[in-house]
């Protein structure tokens, strides 16, 4: 798992340091829902990859909100080049049922973690993790249509168990897997 640290040197050109704050709690509730969105894609067992996003929005939401020096990044940095975004994007299409970390996708692209996720964002409109959870329900669509039950499906896919997959699945599909499943074509 990356550590706060890591985030800010990976993300702030020459390193950032640590972040100093002058108050302890802040009362503030974007920052609060910033530090809770990683904590409740851990307890919802989500990938890797959404997990370590999450930790870096919220590391560098933090230290620009309420540190004493916060992170400065310059005009334009991060945004990697097109083609090692297809890197990315080509290893995401590939092995999209396993749980691959950022510093793997990050490594094929040839760049840091943070340009990855702010040139894939750049180049598709969405992040990586957005990316491999539709290949992944893409996937899990065909695999109903053949007439795999719906915990098959998930497993095959790569999704935690069929809850996950039933709550992806219906959130995007509007219809539950099972349903999708016995629906006629």
């Amino acid at each position: 798992m990356t550590s706060r640290v890591e985030v800010l040197d990976d993300a702030v050109p020459g390193g950032a340091g640590l972040p100093l704050f002058d108050t302890p709690v802040p009362d503030d509730p974007a920052l609060a829902g910033a530090v809770a969105r990683p904590h409740t894609a851990v307890v919802e067992d989500a990938p890797r990859l959404a997990v370590e996003e999450r930790l870096t929005a919220a590391v560098l939401y933090l230290s620009r909100r309420a540190a004493t020096r916060p992170a400065r990044l310059p005009e334009g940095y991060g945004l990697a080049e097109p083609a090692a975004m297809a890197r990315a994007r080509g290893l995401l299409r590939q092995r999209y049922a396993e749980n691959i970390a950022a510093d793997e996708l990050a490594r094929v692209a040839g760049c840091s973690r943070f340009a990855l996720y702010r040139g894939f964002r750049a180049a598709y409109g969405f992040a990586p993790s957005d990316y491999q959870r539709d290949l992944r329900l893409r996937r899990a669509r065909a695999l109903l249509a053949e007439g795999l039950a719906p915990s098959t499906a998930a497993a095959d896919v790569g999704f935690a168990d069929q809850a996950h997959l039933t709550r992806w699945f219906t959130r995007t599909y509007g219809v539950t897997p099972a349903a999708y499943r016995t629906a006629p074509r």
